[in-house]
């Protein structure tokens, strides 16, 4: 809207060029532009217009032109609502607040139905005299609409029980929905015949002005609704009213009613058609999304009603169907009744569990059928539950039970439930057991693996631990027997060739041996000094100081590094440590990187929720995917043609992972490589 004000005509406006404006009119018009709230400006006694963005929802096809036009144009349709609150503000300079006020507007090329929530105040001029109005405001007609035809949901499903018949329900239904006029201006409820070959009237609500058939024969042309149609579509289907038929509905609060719906009555969770939801659409409202859920909602609920009244009629035939599905429930139900427990009811999965047959417990006090049970505390649970009404849930309890003939122990995971009678008085307690012997067993054989494979990681631990220490000694003593071999040997033998190579040779695996020693000392270190020398410690600090080690290597290789570090990147860590991080992440860049193009090194960091996330990326050699893994692995190299001992990546796996932290890298071949670095918060 910025944009749009200051390329405005304003030379050609009553109000002329915004540098003739009064400072304070510029100041408001600053704040409401700045602003992600809905707001607007009516100036002068012409009560000219400004707006923000957040407004435009309001105005709908008003915008454009609505800028800088009068109020009193741009709300024509509703100015006789406004005029007194407007002429109270600029006359009594009082503010007026509005809660979810009803206007009608025409925004939408109709006449809508909308709610505000707005305010009123005196917009002053420079010499403080009131000169306008502002306004901050929001719709809320999806909630006032929401509500509403919540409560009517509610009040339809909270009576949903109490009907006996199919006609009671359904002409129930249509009385609530006729407290809902503003939504539903009329209903109408038809139910099918067995052979659904008819459809007849079952329910009514609204004044009509026209004749509504008893019964429909869907074999013969309707001229009202399209019954046929939605019989076989199972769909919903929106229809005009027929010529000759202006206004539907003989109500002076509401518009007239030129469409309706008409939605299938379906069973819950099927397709079975059990008849017709026809309803009138206001004219004051969009036929959107929502007003056609609601609708869809409301069929739903009718169907529950209908389904509900026709289940009491079927009641013997559902017990039969529990009882099936109680006995082929893959878990274990018992149904215990009265202060000694006894046994209704014992399905064949409980009786499983408890190594008994149906014949052996049924009818029998728990106790009795189950009488090891009387050593352990399952009474006193059972007890708990039928006193207090309190539900009890067991996550694998041990319970020793005869099974078979022994006494075996049986990890269980079960719930204790009250069960009430028709006036909610506690009769009994049903339970629901599954055994999960097999899942504790297996879940101990994975901790005792865990346990010996920590021992297993300690012992490496220890032994890496002294190794780099007991190696030093025999490597320092080689060396030192090399210079002596070397001043004892005569000029001329120092001087032959072979001497020289087998020398250096010599030397040079001395200088690896010592290398690889020391990277087992550093390993060693690692674990032994883990939670040492924490601190806060600032990323992009220790990045400019690792820069700075490799300055002569950056600038002999060309390589392009570019930075992006977030604000605030301070982690708490061990300086030495992060250190050592980020100094093995950039010399593998700069170590493998492409001899056909220019090394490109990007380093950055971002705060997330539970992390800081430090990124290097290079456009290096890469490695293969399926290789990525072996990247962290010891004195692991998938790159020969440097020097290296393959044990950086490790130290930076380790380092991650005992400060809670962790490493990722995504990577190609021949395409570089991006390692990313999780620093705990």
């Amino acid at each position: 809207m910025g944009a749009r004000m200051r390329d405005y005509p304003w030379q050609d406006h009553p109000l002329g060029p915004p540098s003739n404006w009064p400072q304070s009119l510029k100041t408001n018009i600053r704040l409401i532009l700045n602003s992600g709230f809905p707001m607007f400006i009516w100036w002068s006694d012409e009560l000219f217009s400004f707006h923000n963005d957040a407004y435009l929802p309001a105005l709908g096809n008003k915008h454009p032109q609505a800028l800088g036009l009068s109020a009193r144009v741009v709300w024509a349709e509703v100015w006789d609502d406004l005029h007194d609150i407007v002429a109270g503000v600029l006359h009594d300079k009082k503010p007026f607040t509005a809660e979810a006020l009803k206007l009608i507007l025409q925004r939408k090329n109709f006449a809508e139905e909308t709610y505000w929530t707005f305010s009123y105040s005196p917009a002053f001029n420079d010499a403080g005299e009131v000169n306008g109005i502002f306004c901050a405001c929001f719709e809320r007609t999806s909630t006032i609409l929401g509500q509403r035809r919540l409560k009517t949901l509610k009040d339809i499903s909270d009576t949903s029980t109490q009907n006996q018949t199919l006609k009671q329900a359904c002409q129930s239904a249509c009385d609530f929905l006729n407290k809902n006029a503003d939504d539903i201006p009329f209903s109408l409820i038809y139910l099918l015949n067995g052979e659904g070959t008819k459809a007849h009237l079952s329910g009514q609500a609204g004044l009509l002005h026209f004749s509504v058939p008893k019964e429909v024969d869907l074999h013969q042309q309707n001229t009202l609704w399209p019954l046929e149609v939605v019989q076989q579509t199972k769909q919903a289907v929106v229809v005009n009213f027929p010529d000759g038929i202006e206004s539907s509905v003989d109500n002076a609060h509401l518009p007239p009613v030129k469409i309706q719906a008409v939605l299938p009555i379906c069973m819950p969770g099927q397709e079975q058609l059990l008849g017709f939801f026809i309803v009138g659409i206001s004219s004051w409202l969009e036929y959107d999304t929502d007003y056609k859920g609601f609708q869809e909602l409301l069929a739903n609920q009718i169907a529950t009603t209908i389904t509900h009244v026709q289940a009491r009629e079927e009641l013997a035939r559902q017990q039969v169907y529990l009882n099936e599905i109680f006995e082929q429930a893959p878990v274990g139900i018992t149904l215990m009744r009265g202060q000694d427990f006894i046994i209704d009811l014992a399905n064949p999965s409980i009786c499983d569990i408890w190594g008994r047959k149906q014949e052996e417990v049924l009818g029998k006090p728990v106790l009795e059928a189950l009488p090891e049970i009387g050593r352990q505390n399952i009474l006193q649970l059972l007890r708990g539950v039928l006193e207090t009404g309190e539900p009890f849930v067991a996550n694998e309890l041990p319970v020793v039970l005869e099974r078979n003939g022994r006494l075996e122990v049986v990890y269980l995971n079960f719930v204790y439930h009250p069960k009430r009678n028709s006036y909610g008085a506690i009769t009994g307690v049903i339970a629901v057991a599954i055994d999960i012997n097999e899942q504790v067993g297996a879940r101990r054989e994975i901790e005792q693996m865990n346990k010996e494979l920590l021992a297993i990681n300690a012992d490496l631990d220890n032994f890496v631990y002294s190794a780099s220490h007991d190696l030093k000694a025999p490597i320092s003593n080689i060396e030192g027997l090399l210079k002596v071999l070397v001043e004892y040997l005569p000029d001329d033998m120092l001087e032959l060739d072979v001497v020289q190579r087998l020398i250096g040779l010599i030397e040079n695996s001395i200088d690896r041996f010592k290398k690889a020693v020391a990277d087992l000392t550093e390993v060693a270190k690692i674990q032994r000094e883990a939670g040492e020398d924490v601190k806060q410690v600032d990323l992009a600090e220790i990045i400019s100081e690792v820069q700075l080690d490799f300055e002569s290597l950056i600038i002999e290789s060309g390589a392009r590094i570019e930075l992006d570090i977030a604000p605030v990147s301070s982690v708490r860590f061990s300086a030495k440590n992060m250190r050592s991080v980020i100094y093995n992440l950039l010399s593998n860049a700069l170590k493998y990187r492409s001899p056909e193009r220019r090394l490109h090194i990007s380093i950055s960091t971002e705060v997330l929720p539970e992390y800081t996330l430090l990124t290097v990326t290079d456009n290096g050699l890469g490695v293969n995917p399926t290789e990525k893994e072996k990247m962290f692995s010891m004195f692991k190299r998938l790159h020969d043609h440097v020097e290296g001992s393959g044990i950086g990546l490790y130290i930076v796996k380790r380092i991650m992972e005992n400060a809670g932290g962790k490493i990722e890298v995504e990577s190609k071949l021949g395409e570089g490589a991006a390692f990313k670095v999780y620093f705990q918060k």
